[in-house]
């Protein structure tokens, strides 16, 4: 099973293009799925109301997904609020939170991979919005290990005579076990987002506003360890037009993708061209699919495009008697980054973006000698800690 993510700017035209690379899946006869967390359905406006075979659209409704989860939640700790005095919330009173979308979506993403089908494509928010979203779960789960060490639950054998002595069952068997299943869950959705087969795809109008939020978004990606498998130039005006308007317009448009083929050297880029309308219907999809650019290298993901290098350590202890981190950053700039380590952790700065990385095991015994920024990769250097490192005859 394939995951594709689609986002970009605001306005790009990101449903349009999620809709039509799940219309062309079920199209060759694989079973694909739409995600959208979008507030109104899009099924009546992209498909006329009916879902194409082969194609199921799911909308997230995140308003009673924190519902649900907010009442569980008030179940399990039943016993600890009644301690408190407090009282409880019905259904009825609740709305959602801010954040609640988000965590929904994540949800949402987790159940669609485990649905069986071919191709799973989500239509994603807005591009800052997706990359915090989908760095979500790993800092949860690390905020969660922090509050909420599992060590501290080897007291558990404590507990039933505690909970005897003192009348009421005790609050932390709930709260840890909470703790754990939250955990849980977010290791399934950061399973599914580090898949290898879950890829990004980059839309854009192509323009000087385009280009730059898709360089920036592509810099918070690597950040993340995110793969992006395409860039989709959406909505681009045809060539050659006697209108003077339309021509400048068009040579703006041809200015900005020569820049964004130049950025995503590695990265293919595909034309979707400009119907003249808001796409409505599966008639019109089939336009964007059939065209002379949409081409089978865009819709069935199959483009040959490689994965960039992982995040690794080279072993130079022979030679330089260091350790260098290789963290591929493309796009990003020497002035913008920043480094600071933090007992087993690296707070990294990348532009606009940050990410607190957990070391790997042999450089948490080694201090930082060193960094720099090459090709597009930050190199780190680690020089073994004698006090830490183990000795060899």
């Amino acid at each position: 099973m394939r995951t594709v993510l689609v986002t970009g700017p605001g306005g790009a035209g990101r449903t349009t293009v999620a809709a039509a690379t799940a219309l062309a899946a079920a199209r060759r006869g694989e079973h694909a799925l739409l995600l959208t967390a979008d507030r109104e359905d899009p099924t009546p406006r992209l498909f006329h109301g009916e879902e194409p075979p082969g194609l199921d659209v799911v909308r997230v409704d995140s308003g009673a997904d924190f519902r649900t989860e907010l009442l569980a939640l008030q179940d399990r700790a039943g016993a600890a609020l009644e301690l408190l005095g407090a009282g409880r919330l019905d259904a009825e009173e609740l709305t959602e939170l801010p954040g609640a979308e988000q965590l929904a979506l994540l949800k949402g993403v987790r159940e669609a991979a485990a649905g069986g089908h071919d191709l799973v494509v989500v239509d994603m928010p807005p591009v800052h919005q997706s990359i915090a979203v989908l760095a979500l779960p790993g800092q949860l789960r690390r905020y969660l290990r922090r509050l909420l060490p599992p060590e501290r639950q080897a007291a558990r054998s404590l507990r039933p005579v505690l909970a005897q002595l003192a009348g009421v069952p005790m609050p932390a068997r709930w709260l840890y076990e909470t703790a754990a299943r939250w955990d849980a869950e977010l290791a399934a959705v950061e399973a599914v987002v580090r898949d290898p087969a879950t890829t990004v795809r980059l839309v854009a109008e192509p323009g000087a506003a385009g280009v730059a939020a898709l360089r920036t978004a592509r810099l918070g990606l690597a950040l993340h360890e995110l793969t992006t498998d395409a860039v989709i130039a959406n909505r681009v005006l045809p060539t050659g037009s006697a209108d003077r308007f339309l021509a400048a317009l068009s040579g703006h448009q041809q200015c900005a993708l020569k820049e964004l083929a130049e950025e995503f050297e590695d990265v293919p880029l595909h034309e979707v061209p400009h119907l003249g309308r808001d796409p409505r219907g599966t008639e019109e999809l089939d336009e964007l699919i059939d065209g002379p650019t949409g081409g089978i290298g865009l819709w069935e993901g199959k483009d040959g495009s490689a994965r960039p290098e992982p995040w690794h350590v080279e072993d130079r202890l022979a030679g330089d008697g260091v350790l260098v981190w290789h963290l591929p950053l493309p796009g990003a700039r020497k002035e913008e980054l920043g480094l600071v380590r933090r007992g087993d952790e690296l707070l990294l700065t990348a532009g606009p973006f940050r990410r607190i990385a957990p070391l790997p095991s042999a450089l948490r015994r080694c201090t930082v000698s060193g960094a720099g920024l090459a090709d597009g990769v930050l190199r780190i250097r680690f020089t073994p800690d004698p006090g830490l490192w183990p000795r060899t005859s």
